[in-house]
């Protein structure tokens, strides 16, 4: 029995298994999940990004966040998939007399899960050498964070060092297209993807350089103005460049506060500057990072068109029956499209005139280029480059015998095995934790599941999968009210889904597609009726 003074916060018999319940512990919310005669209690709210996790999905013996589908083991609270890089913060439990009571004071946890580690000065497990192993990650974004906390999470106790030329991160780059150009994020407040002191306590080195060199067979990195640095193992997350398309006008030196790429923090402190006091914004692009950013300027009652050459918003990605839905909804905000439209040239002036290829002439005080990224490995050498930039890798992450690539750059096997390069945040993140297992000397990854997330005015548009092609879309749910899951099918099986307000059905959804799923199971799981 515990020591601790326990609260008694529900019924044994009232908890439903496939159902995680919010209750309070004195001030503090915990979310009780019950599997058969046992009750474990966890922190509420999802590590990640602060959801209700009583209105996420139990599914196999994991809890699936609901707006971000990170999955945490549900028996050890232990992180599966990200975003969330920390575990549930648990509590103890007891069950006394057909009651269930739970204690306001967390269990201590070490290691990743929450006490600084220690840091081995020679190599796990090594038998000849006492000298320490170096394991270097470049590149702070998504996949960097993660990493760094994946490997001390999976074991590895010796030195690491994370590079970047961005003094600021890693932090949450999702929210600069979604959050910052409205306004209703500053800049200033966009959120750390780590907390405070993790590299402190976790003794992970962080040096704000430029690498100009990696070479692989020579295990090497060059930079500018810093010694070279040696490394045992390496990790390329370097993430896209944004492309900026051949425009005429657009080598004007006089453009160059006016014509915006959004990558980094100070792109998005320039874009909101601008915005605040601007009243046409054109974007060129129907992109995901385009619409954001439409959708987003918006919100400070700007004009804002949207160019873009393709007939409909993510007709590849999704088809045009659901990218009509996007459409749809920036029509409805007062976003003007001009789809099967090419942007021309620019010229330079107060206003900025924008020429299309239909002959109209645009003036605004802005334009935002959203068409897309090419992968960062131009520093790369002593392994072969695909034609796009990007990286092949194995299941594992690895592009030859100590070097891996995670995220934007790295194409991997995937569905039947073909290689793609996925430009999402999250599968970033899942990349860095399976290419961290294998650098520590662990097993193959779990089947991965793509999922990415989209934000347009208030509405959260979730994506799982990476279909190249299906052959039937089934509908469940009001699309026209935004309220809806679309299973993309091929064969009969589920290829991928989008979905929006049904962030509990996509959960099981998330978890379930690690495995071929039938359309049919599919329906039966998320159900046919609406809500």
């Amino acid at each position: 029995m515990s020591t601790q003074p326990m609260q008694k916060v529900a019924a044994l018999a009232d908890l439903e298994e496939a159902r995680p319940r919010r209750v309070k512990v004195g001030d503090t919310p915990i979310v009780l999940i019950r599997a058969g005669e046992t009750v474990h209690a966890y922190g509420a709210d999802c590590p990640h990004a602060g959801a209700p996790l009583e209105e996420g999905a139990l599914c196999h013996g994991r809890l699936i966040c609901p707006w971000h589908k990170a999955t945490f083991d549900v028996a050890s609270g232990a992180i599966v998939e990200p975003p969330a890089l920390l575990p549930l913060t648990r509590y103890p439990v007891e069950i006394d007399g057909g009651n269930v009571l739970v204690s306001a004071h967390a269990e201590t946890r070490t290691g990743i899960e929450g006490e600084p580690v220690a840091v081995s000065t020679r190599g796990a497990g090594a038998t000849k050498s006492a000298t320490q192993r170096v394991f270097v990650i470049i590149g702070a974004g998504a996949a960097g964070a993660a990493a760094c906390a994946a490997l001390r999470e999976f074991g590895y106790r010796e030195r690491i060092v994370l590079i970047d030329d961005d003094a600021h991160a890693p932090y949450d780059r999702t929210t600069l297209s979604k959050f910052v150009p409205s306004g209703d994020m500053k800049v200033d407040d966009v959120p750390p993807l780590l907390p405070d002191g993790f590299f402190e306590r976790h003794k992970i080195e962080r040096l704000h350089a430029h690498a100009t060199r990696l070479d692989a067979k020579r295990r090497e990195i060059e930079f500018d103005g810093r010694p070279m640095l040696r490394y045992d193992a390496a990790l390329v997350a370097t993430g896209g460049t944004p492309k900026m398309p051949p425009l005429r006008g657009s080598e004007d030196p006089a453009l160059n506060e006016r014509l915006l790429l959004l990558r980094n923090r100070a792109d998005a402190a320039r874009l909101a500057g601008l915005a605040a006091q601007a009243k046409h914004a054109v974007v060129l692009g129907a992109s995901f990072v385009g619409l954001e950013v439409a959708a987003s300027l918006r919100k400070r009652n700007l004009r804002v068109t949207v160019v873009s050459p393709d007939s409909v918003p993510f007709e590849k990605q999704f088809g045009a029956e659901l990218g009509r839905i996007f459409m749809k909804l920036h029509e409805q905000n007062g976003t003007e499209l001009r789809m099967r439209t090419q942007i021309e040239g620019v010229e330079t002036g107060t206003p900025l005139r924008v020429r299309l290829s239909g002959g109209d002439v645009l003036d605004c005080d802005f334009l935002v280029v959203g068409t897309g990224v090419a992968p960062a490995t131009h520093f790369v050498t002593g392994v072969a480059h695909n034609d796009d930039g990007g990286l092949n890798v194995d299941a594992s992450m690895r592009v030859a015998d100590n070097l891996y690539a995670a995220g934007d750059v790295a194409a991997f096997p995937y569905g039947d095995n073909r290689r793609v390069r996925i430009e999402h945040w999250r599968v970033a993140q899942q990349h860095a934790r399976a290419a961290a297992r294998a650098m520590a000397g662990g097993g193959d990854p779990e089947p991965l599941v793509p999922f990415f997330w989209t934000y347009h005015f208030e509405r959260n548009f979730n994506y799982l999968g990476h279909p190249q092609a299906w052959d039937e879309v089934v509908m469940t749910g009001k699309p026209d009210q935004y309220e809806f899951v679309a299973l993309l099918c091929k064969h009969g099986y589920v290829a991928g889904a989008l979905g929006c307000g049904r962030d509990t059905e996509l959960a099981k959804l998330a978890e379930a597609m690690r495995e071929p799923l039938s359309c049919e199971d599919a329906q039966r799981m998320i159900g046919t009726n609406g809500r």
